[in-house]
């Protein structure tokens, strides 16, 4: 057998989100020697995982996307890619468009080809249409996936239906970047850095600047906050399309004094320590991995209700809050979220790792999936105990 065994992830782009990190997570886990992950990624932006996956031996290949080179051309750079390598499995990301990384798959003859869903909804421009889409792509999927993957039920029936079977694979985290954090430290490091009052309350959001993460909502909220209290400060991680929007709305409403823009950050479990308060108002997710990330802190979190009841881990962290309900409703919730207590890291590290979400537990899992497991021993490709895989229909 040759090694390393290489398998091809296809995804939007290398950037920090949620889908991405995940990948990331797992592939620091494995043995690089015999098992290698490469990525198929789309546009010029350059992702700001590229460089570790270089040093770790993955491959990065950069094509047009979809939209930019058609159906037909996008199906030729897909199969120019897989019929260059002796890959053993492609694993796509790209949600409703997976279906084209799995045709190109089963083309070249790769035995596991794997469509995951990482989302439960897309914003829409024409309804009718964008239904006819989906259940066209859904149809291409159905034909070429040798397995269906998803994050939560909620992305299960976005992207492949009910009545399917799917694999359930969890966004886990890697928790021992959170043992050794203290809060309090955490907490004063980031107040001197970004130069704030000792009393300052620290409500932070961590995520790309698009539509669905509702940024707008949440300078509503600030607005709000800060009429009665000026103690407030909200902290943006995270780059995107509407970053400069939302630069220019802040200004606009005359909150600048009251938020940071801290872009693209490398140490988010510092500061998710810092924070009082995680806001997740997201429009839709499939899990939102960052809300794993917040309870890993110990911090309390404010989320919508369009975000998945998966994501709370029963450590007594979470409240959800409809999008619907007045302003106010969310600031009285916010405001008591304020004065909760926070788990130790002991209790923190066991509800997460009993409930399956602590990456050490999870990396079998993925190398299952490629069948890493029907030809060598578990001890040969990472030093975890293997799990079963968990079926839904």
């Amino acid at each position: 057998m040759e090694y390393p065994q290489r398998i091809l992830h296809i995804v939007s782009a290398m950037g920090r989100g949620g889908a991405e990190t995940l990948i990331m997570n797992i592939y620091r886990k494995i043995d690089h020697s015999k098992v290698q992950f490469d990525f198929i990624t789309h546009g010029e932006m350059h992702g700001d995982y590229e460089n570790e996956i270089l040093l770790l031996g993955g491959r990065i290949y950069n094509i047009p996307s979809l939209g930019v080179s058609g159906p037909i051309q996008y199906l030729r750079n897909l199969i120019k890619i897989m019929s260059r390598e002796k890959f053993i499995a492609v694993h796509a990301h790209t949600d409703f468009q997976s279906g084209f990384p799995a045709l190109a798959a089963k083309i070249c003859k790769i035995k596991y080809r794997i469509c995951h869903s990482h989302s439960s909804n897309w914003l829409k421009s024409n309804y009718f249409k964008e239904k006819v889409t989906l259940k066209i792509l859904q149809s291409m999927i159905k034909l070429s996936a040798t397995h269906l993957c998803s994050c939560s039920e909620e992305a299960t029936e976005f992207l492949f239906g009910r009545k399917r079977n799917v694999i359930f694979l969890k966004n886990a985290i890697d928790l021992e970047k959170y043992e050794d954090l203290d809060w309090r430290k955490s907490r004063i490091s980031a107040i001197r850095e970004l130069q704030l009052e000792e009393d300052t309350k620290i409500i932070g959001h961590v995520g790309r600047f698009s539509e669905s993460k509702n940024h707008m909502f949440m300078l509503k909220l600030l607005k709000s906050l800060i009429s009665e209290d000026t103690r407030y400060k909200l902290l943006f991680i995270g780059d995107g399309p509407l970053k400069k929007e939302i630069e220019n709305e802040a200004t606009k409403q005359g909150l600048q004094e009251n938020i940071r823009f801290l872009g693209v950050r490398s140490d988010i479990p510092r500061l998710m320590k810092a924070f009082d308060l995680f806001l997740f108002p997201s429009l839709f997710e499939g899990f939102g991995i960052v809300m794993l990330e917040a309870q890993s802190a110990g911090t309390p979190c404010i989320a919508a209700t369009t975000v998945p009841a998966s994501t709370d881990m029963g450590l007594g962290l979470v409240k959800y809050v409809d999008l619907e309900d007045p302003i106010d409703k969310w600031c009285t919730e916010i405001k008591a979220a304020l004065s909760w207590e926070r788990p130790d890291q002991h209790t923190i590290f066991n509800k997460i790792t009993n409930q399956g979400f602590n990456i050490q537990e999870n990396v079998s899992d993925w190398l299952k999936l490629y069948g890493i497991y029907d030809q060598q021993s578990n001890s040969e490709v990472v030093h975890n105990e293997e799990k079963n895989l968990n079926f839904f229909l």
